[in-house]
């Protein structure tokens, strides 16, 4: 692929565009869960998806410039190529393309702070400490918690907990335990793509001394783990619909989807095992994320 260094072209690859439903799914699922109680704000609900992918876009730029430098980025590399390794963003530009996107999210955040401060409990100084977590942690992911095989537990936390859980508190200025255990399943079901990432990557990461789970316990074990998060997500739609008093017979064809298309892309997976055509199971799983939340908001909301 030819791409000019630096060029637009250039940071909308770096963006990595198909991560993005990753960061909206959370969003959507945390303002339907607002809707159905009558607790819905458009405004807080768009400031609050604008931070979720600038803090995205970020963490990617800092995966990409982070991996370069390590040189976890090797030649036989599988996954989609990777901006700064490729030449097609000098690490000084992917540097301050860092610094641009905190700041952005940075200043959304603070919007959304401002916006619904009076409201909340405690005057919305929550949210700021939420804000620090999610701009450090944005850094130790790549830095060295991945490395440590902590990366499926970050996701859990800052694709499920904190933006399901920050952007229904926002908007209803309290946090009941439906909203808690249906952002555990968004976050298991956006742990599928770090597993997909990770299961193609293997044998590379356990040269690059990067202790995924899946190099820790194997092969099998990512297989399997692919299908029990999302068997597990499905679940806990389940239980949320239980929870905020809907009928679960009535809702049952949401997580029923989901299951469809989650069974059916872990059975490619399984007959592919290994190699970059894993890359076509990775734009799947996302397809899967992303109808998660859309399927149990529009159980939610109709």
């Amino acid at each position: 692929m030819e791409v000019k260094k630096n060029s637009a072209k250039a940071w909308v690859l770096a963006a990595r565009p198909k991560t993005l439903p990753a960061a909206v799914m959370p969003v959507v699922v945390g303002c339907a869960l607002a809707s159905a109680c009558c607790a819905f704000k458009p405004s807080a609900a768009l400031l609050c998806a604008a931070f979720a992918l600038c803090m995205q876009v970020a963490a990617n730029f800092i995966n990409d410039l982070f991996d370069y430098l390590h040189g976890a980025d090797r030649e036989d590399r599988l996954g989609p190529a990777r901006a700064c390794a490729q030449g097609w963003i000098s690490p000084h530009a992917m540097a301050w393309g860092i610094g641009v996107t905190i700041l952005l999210s940075a200043a959304l955040g603070l919007s959304a702070f401002f916006l619904t401060r009076a409201s909340l409990p405690f005057g919305g100084w929550e949210l700021i400490a939420v804000g620090a977590l999610c701009f450090i942690f944005a850094f130790l992911y790549t830095t060295s918690l991945s490395y440590l095989g902590l990366g499926d537990v970050l996701v859990v936390v800052f694709f499920g907990l904190v933006p399901v859980c920050g952007t229904y508190y926002i908007q209803a200025c309290h946090l009941p335990w439906a909203v808690v255990i249906s952002s555990l399943g968004c976050g298991l079901v956006t742990d599928t793509l770090l597993v997909v990432n990770n299961y193609r990557d293997r044998d590379q990461d356990r040269l690059s001394g990067k202790r995924t789970i899946i190099v820790r316990w194997g092969e099998a074990f990512g297989r399997y783990a692919y299908l029990a998060l999302g068997l597990l997500g499905a679940a806990l739609m389940c239980l949320t619909f239980h929870l905020t008093g809907f009928s679960l017979l009535a809702h049952l064809w949401a997580p029923a989807a989901y299951l469809f298309l989650h069974a059916t892309t872990w059975r490619q997976l399984c007959a592919i095992r290994q190699g970059s055509a894993l890359n076509a199971i990775l734009g799947q799983t996302a397809r899967n994320i992303l109808f998660f939340g859309l399927l149990q908001a529009a159980a939610l909301i109709f």
